[in-house]
C-alpha cells in the first residue's frame, strides 16, 4: 500500500501552525471590526460561470489554475480561487442593493492549481475586506488604511512596503490598451512565448511579466499616465493625498496592473522582501465594473485579500496558548473524583488536561510534554483531607490547596 501523504500543494495545520494561522485571522477580524466591516462567509464552491466571467475567460486563473468539476447533476462547479467574485454573487442573489454601502470581512480557504513553493499553496487561506457602494476616493483610502492597520497589529508593517498604481477608468484603460497593443505588436518577435500569448489575451499583463525579455521591452512601453483622462488623474491624486495625510508611505509602481479583468482605478499591494519570490502579502484594488458584469446593478466596489500563510510566516511574534493545568489522579478513587473536578475547573475558565491513563510517572511525563506550568496531584491521601497537591512544573515546589479553593489558586 502506498504511503499516505498530503496532496501536493496542501498542508496540515497542526497545533503550532494553526495557532499562527488563527492569530492572523483573529487579528485581522478585530481590526476590520474597528472599521465596521462585518463578517460574512460564502460557499467554497460556486457555479463555474461566477469565476469564468468575472476573472476573465482568458486570465491565467481561469485558463490554468481553477479546480473545476461536474457535480452529479451535470453542473460545472469550481472551488473558489478568490473570494471577491463570491461576495459579488452573494450581493446580487441576496438583492442587497438597497442596503448599500456594505462593508464585509471574510476569511477562508481558496484553491488554485499553481506550482507549489514557499508561500504559495494549492489550498491556501485568505483574509479580505470588500467595500461596496462607495464610488469616491475616500473608500480607496479607507480600504488601504485598514490593510495597513492589520499589518501594524500583526507587527509586520516595518517589513512591508505599499506599492500603488492607477488603472484609470474604462475610457482610460481602453486608450492605454490600444497603445500597448500597437507598441508590443511592433516588437512581437522579441517577446517570450508567454508574452506573445498575453499580447493576444490581456496586453496589460505584459507589464508585470517576470520574463527578462518581456521586462526589457516593457521598460520602453508607453506610460499609463499619458493616457489617463482628467477624471482618472484627479481620482488618483486624491487617493495619494489621503494616504499622505494619514502618513501611509507608498511607492508608485507602474507595473502593478493586477491579474484580474475587473479592476480599475486604484491598484495596490503590500509587499515584502522577506519571503522570496512570493512578496505580496495583501493585494487589492477597485472593481467598479464587476457586479454589473455578473448581471447585477452598476455598483462600485473596492477591497483587498491577504494571504494568511504568508502573513503567518512574517508574524513570528504571536500570543502563546493559555497555560494548561495537568490534573494527575493516582488510584481508582482519584480517577473517579478527577472527572467532576476537571469539569468544575473548566467551567471556571481554566484549561485542564486530564491524564486519562498510565501510572504517575507517565502522566507527569505527559504534563511536561504538553508544557503544563502546574500539575494538580490527586491521590487517596488528598481525597481524605479534601485537598489537592499543586506542583510547579519548573522548580518542583509543592503545596496543598483545599479543593474548594483550587480554582482561585489556579486563576492568574
Amino acid at each position: 500500500m502506498a504511503k499516505l501523504r498530503a496532496v501536493r500543494g496542501t498542508q496540515d495545520l497542526l497545533p503550532e501552525a494553526w495557532a499562527r494561522h488563527h492569530h492572523v485571522e483573529k487579528t485581522a477580524r478585530r481590526v476590520a471590526f474597528l472599521f465596521n466591516y462585518r463578517s460574512v462567509a460564502t460557499p467554497i464552491f460556486e457555479f463555474t460561470d461566477v469565476f469564468a466571467r468575472t476573472l476573465g475567460e482568458t486570465s491565467d486563473v481561469v485558463t490554468k489554475e481553477m479546480y473545476t468539476f461536474a457535480d452529479k447533476g451535470g453542473e460545472s462547479l469550481t472551488l473558489r480561487p478568490e473570494n471577491t467574485a463570491g461576495v459579488a454573487r452573494a450581493f446580487i442573489s441576496g438583492n442587497l442593493q438597497q442596503q448599500l454601502p456594505l462593508k464585509y470581512f471574510y476569511s477562508g480557504p481558496m484553491f488554485r492549481h499553481e506550482r507549489p513553493q514557499k508561500g504559495r499553496l494549492r489550498q491556501f487561506h485568505q483574509i479580505g475586506i470588500e467595500l461596496l457602494g462607495v464610488p469616491v476616493p475616500a473608500a480607496d483610502i479607507e480600504v488601504i488604511q485598514a490593510g495597513a492597520h492589520v499589518l501594524d497589529a500583526l507587527g509586520v508593517r516595518d517589513v512591508t512596503r505599499l506599492e500603488l498604481n492607477t488603472l484609470g477608468d474604462a475610457e482610460s484603460r481602453t486608450a492605454y490598451r490600444e497603445a500597448l497593443v500597437a507598441y508590443f505588436t511592433c516588437r512581437q518577435s522579441e517577446l517570450s512565448e508567454e508574452g506573445r500569448s498575453r499580447l493576444l489575451r490581456n496586453p496589460l499583463r505584459l507589464l508585470d511579466s517576470k520574463d527578462g525579455r518581456d521586462r526589457a521591452i516593457s521598460a520602453e512601453a508607453p506610460r499609463y499616465d499619458d493616457y489617463l483622462n482628467a477624471f482618472s488623474a484627479d481620482f488618483f491624486a486624491e487617493v495619494c493625498e489621503g494616504l499622505d495625510t494619514l502618513g501611509i508611505a507608498y511607492r508608485r509602481n507602474p507595473r502593478l496592473v493586477r491579474g484580474l479583468d475587473y479592476y480599475g482605478h486604484t491598484a495596490f499591494e503590500f509587499v515584502t522582501d522577506a519571503l522570496g519570490a512570493q512578496g505580496a502579502v495583501i493585494a487589492g484594488g477597485r472593481y467598479d465594473g464587476l457586479i454589473s458584469t455578473m448581471g447585477g446593478p452598476l455598483t462600485p466596489g473596492i477591497g483587498w485579500a491577504g494571504g494568511i500563510e504568508r502573513l503567518a510566516m512574517l508574524a513570528t511574534d504571536y500570543p502563546e496558548a493559555p497555560p494548561v493545568v495537568s490534573l494527575v489522579p493516582v488510584g481508582p478513587a482519584a480517577e473517579k473524583a478527577a472527572l467532576p473536578l476537571a469539569d468544575s475547573l473548566r467551567r471556571a475558565g481554566i484549561a485542564v488536561d486530564l491524564g486519562l491513563s498510565g501510572n504517575l510517572k507517565r502522566r507527569m511525563q505527559q504534563a511536561n510534554r504538553i508544557g503544563a506550568q502546574l500539575a494538580v496531584l490527586l491521590g487517596d491521601d488528598e481525597i481524605a483531607k479534601g485537598v489537592a497537591t499543586l506542583r510547579d512544573m519548573k522548580d518542583g515546589a509543592q503545596r496543598e490547596v483545599p479543593i474548594d479553593q483550587l480554582a482561585a489558586a489556579l486563576t492568574p
